[in-house]
């Protein structure tokens, strides 16, 4: 490597270095092409990181001495996501692929071609690069808002701090997978081994901890990888998304070489048959294939359920199965009362993942398995974050243990259990005496979706509960750091933390306290429809099953669940209590504003390609005038909002039952007269 002239000044050095540093990361990081030996590189850092030392008036964000962390700790903030990050849809087998390839076909009625890419299982990521350089780095979090880790993420040296070229846009936004791979991992796990420190279950988890880990020196000796997927902003260089990620992987990106564009459902299937083998061989964890519309244009037009892209799918590779001894049977009792059997087994090695529990979901599994303790038991991991027994090996039984059989009380309190029409589930009615439901209540109202009570865990909910502090949510607000002090670990520092966090959730919106109260069957997207539908906790009280599946996507049983929550005392007095403390029980002015009745009482339904906005927005607009979005035409439907190539089978029934059919233009002066 050529020296620089002894006459250039500090600043110039430093730039210079920073240039070729950020030049050999790539060739090295994403070329696989180093041009420079490791000690050249070393060397080159160490003079880099003097002159920064000696000269901190050329500090830069982005100088390549941040890839080795710092060890400054600090709390992470949150950020809001500009674009929701959405889960995708899971699919298991070639006949649903060919299903939501179908929908597509039918949605769009053109032509499209699907993207077919690998499924990395890591930690998902949101990279913003303003000016070409790399802005911030945000994880997932609820969807909504996640976790600034931008320092953490400059440690991953496949992730570009500059880019390269010049012709990206201003301002993008790119997301991936941060990636911890198998020869790292498991060279984590002997070192943690050797220092009898636990053992990581698997790479996600590992990748995801370190992400999140406050010294992010540690997280730059733990190797992360990173490949990136998907980019938005105004501006992208083409409207095909495949061709934005080769323009992406010019600008300096990590892009998958496993990423192929398929015009054919059968092209589709070569690609999942194909990497359904050779994943096996690959150097990173994967559990699937992404399916995407490539089109930017026919993305938007297909739009989004409440959680999860139209034009995306991941097909889940079909669950590697274990063999392994059932030890015992215990049963978790959750907040909402529902008894689950969780089988205890031998551990044993499951698609990367050491499995010593097993859900056995109700009574039906147990008596269809017919399993008896000491039963060898086949284990698949499938789509489940807890896998779950499958079958049972009835040929190596020898000598037969005790026979399964689901209790008939609740394992705790001992009242008997209940198991609804139609349900599969038991579970314990005794909700306001109920240990594990009251402290599962309270865990969930303090949880980051819900009341964001981030002070308060589930070690500090049991000292609250078991101390007789609380027996309720509504209680949280009655404490005073002075009551904390006795607990034990409890520190003036912790007790105030915990106090200002609770003051802090009362500024939380409404359609988030509703969800908070944790009603049977009321989500947090359903939490929300109900909110904008009644605009305060008095009117929504008051409303009976009509009422309540007069709002669109409520049914009988969450309307039933609804009405059978209010109807009890105890919980009529749990809201008035939340109501004194100043918890928020009505839905924000903003909100409310731009609400009209001039859809009131229509059942629209929407079909076709628009230009001005998405289905989605049409979808929200209809709600916001007091319309109804129906997904099929009858004799109830009272117009159709039709776009452009509109479905032949909806527009055949729309004349056959004579329902208007109102353009995109007429629609919008309708909402504007």
């Amino acid at each position: 490597m050529p020296f620089l002239s002894e006459q250039m000044n500090p600043e110039q050095r430093i730039n210079e270095l920073r240039e070729l540093l950020h030049r050999h990361n790539y060739n090295y990081y994403i070329k696989n092409a180093p041009e420079i030996s490791d000690m050249e590189f070393d060397a080159l850092m160490r003079e880099l990181q003097e002159l920064e030392t000696q000269y901190p008036q050329y500090d830069d964000e982005n100088s390549p001495t941040r890839r080795v962390g710092s060890d400054l700790t600090k709390d992470f903030v949150q950020v809001q996501h500009k674009y929701p990050m959405l889960s995708l849809g899971n699919t298991y087998s070639k006949a649903e692929v060919a299903e939501f390839y179908e929908r597509v076909k039918r949605s769009l009625n053109d032509e499209f071609e699907i993207c077919c890419e690998l499924k990395f299982d890591g930690t998902s990521i949101s990279l913003t690069y303003v000016d070409g350089r790399l802005e911030r780095a945000v994880t997932r979090g609820d969807g909504e808002k996640g976790d600034d880790v931008t320092a953490n993420v400059k440690t991953i040296r496949t992730i570009p701090l500059l880019l390269t070229g010049d012709d990206y846009p201003r301002e993008f936004e790119i997301r991936g997978e941060v990636l911890m791979p198998w020869e790292v991992f498991e060279e984590l796990n002997r070192e943690r081994a050797e220092r009898e420190e636990p053992l990581f279950a698997n790479p996600r988890n590992a990748a995801s901890g370190t992400l999140k880990l406050q010294d992010s020196t540690i997280v730059a000796k733990r190797k992360l990888d990173a490949f990136l997927y998907y980019m938005l902003g105004d501006g992208l260089p083409a409207d095909g998304h495949y061709e934005n990620l080769q323009k992406a992987a010019q600008w300096g990106f990590k892009i998958s070489d496993a990423t192929r564009k398929c015009r054919t459902l059968d092209e589709v299937y070569e690609f999942i048959d194909y990497f359904d083998v050779a994943r096996k061989n690959l150097p990173y964890a994967t559990d699937g294939v992404v399916l995407k519309v490539n089109s930017l244009r026919q993305q938007r037009n297909l739009g989004y359920t409440s959680k999860s892209p139209r034009w995306a799918i991941a097909f889940k590779f079909q669950a590697e199965r274990a063999l392994t001894r059932l030890n015992e049977v215990t049963y978790q009792v959750g907040r909402t009362g529902v008894v689950t059997p969780v089988a205890n087994l031998d551990p044993v090695q499951l698609s990367g993942t050491v499995v010593k529990r097993a859900s056995l979901h109700n009574a039906d599994i147990i008596e269809k398995l017919d399993l008896h303790i000491a039963d060898m038991v086949y284990v698949e991991k499938g789509g489940e974050i807890i896998p779950k027994i499958t079958g049972v090996d009835t040929d190596a039984r020898f000598l037969i243990g005790e026979k399964v059989r689901f209790p008939s009380k609740c394992p705790v309190c001992g009242a008997t259990l209940v198991r609804n029409d139609g349900e599969a589930a038991h579970y314990c009615p005794n909700d306001s005496e109920c240990p594990p439901q009251i402290k599962g209540r309270i865990e969930h109202f303090v949880s980051r979706d819900a009341m964001n009570i981030d002070t308060i865990g589930p070690e500090t909910v049991e000292l609250l509960y078991n101390s007789g502090l609380i027996k309720n949510i509504s209680d949280l607000y009655t404490l005073h750091a002075n009551d904390l002090f006795f607990l034990p670990r409890m520190g003036t520092k912790s007790a105030e933390n915990i106090i200002s966090g609770i003051k802090e959730s009362l500024s939380v919106p409404f359609e988030r306290v509703l969800f908070a109260l944790g009603i049977r069957y009321v989500g947090a997207t359903v939490a929300k429809r109900l909110a904008r539908a009644f605009i305060n906790i008095e009117a929504l009280m008051a409303a009976d099953v009509n009422a309540l599946i007069a709002v669109d996507e409520i049914g009988e049983r969450i309307a039933g669940s609804v009405v059978d929550f209010f109807a009890r005392e105890s919980n009529r007095n749990l809201v008035s209590a939340l109501q004194a403390a100043g918890v928020k029980m009505v839905l924000e002015d903003e909100v409310v504003e731009g609400r009209t009745d001039k859809l009131k009482g229509k059942s629209v339904v929407i079909s076709g390609v628009f230009e001005h906005h998405s289905r989605d927005e049409y979808k929200s607009m209809i709600e916001m005038h007091g319309g109804k979005n129906v997904g099929s035409v009858s004799k109830a439907t009272s117009f159709i909002l039709a776009g452009a190539n509109m479905g032949p089978a909806k527009l055949e029934k729309a004349q056959k039952l004579n329902v208007p059919l109102v353009g995109e233009d007429e629609f919008l002066k309708m909402l504007q007269d």
